[in-house]
């Protein structure tokens, strides 16, 4: 909201251009309509845009689609040479590491990352997130109402009843007995599920994990959960500020991408191309 009131001062000061740098973009999870919910990425825009914001900044968008969402232009970069950057230089004896999917929703990113690195592939099946419909955040409004006096004897002859959903065991496709295995994602949020791929990870016989993600909002108990879990480092970029989950966790570790975002705001002021900061993204990062 104070963006917003900040965009809309600027427009009625008459300023020329307003850019709106957001490394990290609210709500940018809830870009899909669920029942009868509210697409909230899309109401974000559309607010971003009546304000008066005229182009705008961000990082590592989880749908690419959501740029479609504004009507002006967005430059959605990315901060994998920064993490790529790094595992090559702080993670010793990288050449033996296997990059890690925890699902096969994060196949594709984990993908990118094992052909830039020229590494092995790994993917996680068995643990991915329970299907949009059955996820609960507070947008199925009003609750449904269950009658007491409900007779199943009553039901509509010959329609089928739906059996109890059981999510398949635990597996890995890949190979990562003594070697170094980097979970790869691209948010890190309440960590069970990258705790739970770690552990998995330490039973096939992985001597090392590190997981890597854009951003890190480590919200609730993650960086309990994280200390805890047989995981050697949890490397995250400063799109988000994290120092008081550092405190709690000493294996959280940052990436600076503040370089590549004053480059961006350099060549938007000076009406510069754009493109030489895509110059390695490939079309799954």
């Amino acid at each position: 909201m104070e963006l917003l009131v900040m965009a809309y001062a600027c427009k009625t000061s008459s300023a020329r251009k307003i850019i709106g740098v957001i490394p990290y973009l609210p709500y940018c999870k809830q870009s899909k309509m669920r029942k009868r919910g509210a697409i909230v990425s899309k109401l974000l825009a559309k607010m971003m845009c009546r304000a008066g914001i005229t182009h705008l900044i961000t990082m590592d968008l989880p749908q690419k689609e959501i740029q479609g969402f504004f009507d002006v232009p967005v430059d959605n970069l990315r901060a994998s040479s920064f993490l790529l950057n790094y595992v090559r230089t702080s993670i010793p004896d990288y050449t033996n590491a296997v990059i890690v999917a925890k699902n096969p929703g994060t196949a594709k990113r984990a993908q990118s990352f094992a052909e830039r690195l020229r590494l092995g592939l790994a993917v996680i099946h068995g643990v991915q997130k329970e299907a949009e419909s059955d996820e609960v955040d507070g947008r199925h409004s009003p609750p449904p109402i269950i009658s007491r006096t409900y007779d199943p004897s009553s039901e509509f002859e010959g329609v089928p009843v739906m059996a109890a959903k059981e999510k398949p065991p635990m597996n890995i496709v890949g190979d990562v007995g003594g070697r170094i295995a980097i979970i790869v994602d691209d948010i890190i949020d309440d960590a069970e599920t990258f705790v739970a791929a770690a552990e998995l990870l330490k039973e096939r016989g992985a001597y090392k994990i590190y997981v890597m993600a854009t951003h890190g909002l480590l919200s609730a108990d993650a960086p309990r959960l994280l200390e805890q879990a047989p995981i050697d480092e949890v490397v995250v970029t400063n799109t988000i500020p994290h120092e008081v989950q550092k405190m709690q966790c000493p294996k959280i570790k940052t990436v600076d991408v503040s370089l590549m975002l004053s480059e961006a705001i350099r060549r938007i002021y000076n009406n510069e191309s754009m493109s030489y900061l895509f110059r390695d993204i490939s079309m799954e990062d």
